[in-house]
């Protein structure tokens, strides 16, 4: 194991699961371009592949579609 992997955060980074697009956006219940566009954006984060496709990690994610759900009052039973 090398030195940077010892550090939390380095290992934090190894174990952060990223979700494609397709999967934000039905997380967010949005279109793909949607979700695309607000990357570019910047409105949420993300890292590209080396094939240059964008995933975006499903922690951060998951705080944001929360924070959209209590803002609205919207509840996943409401559907």
């Amino acid at each position: 194991m090398t030195r940077s992997m010892k550090h939390p955060a380095a290992q934090a980074a190894v174990r952060r699961t990223y979700l494609k697009t397709s999967e934000v956006a039905g997380q967010l219940h949005v279109s793909p371009k949607t979700v695309s566009r607000w990357a570019k954006e910047g409105k949420l984060p993300f890292m590209k592949t080396m094939g240059g496709h964008r995933r975006y990690p499903s922690d951060r994610i998951a705080e944001l579609r929360d924070g959209l759900r209590s803002e609205t009052g919207w509840a996943e039973d409401a559907e």
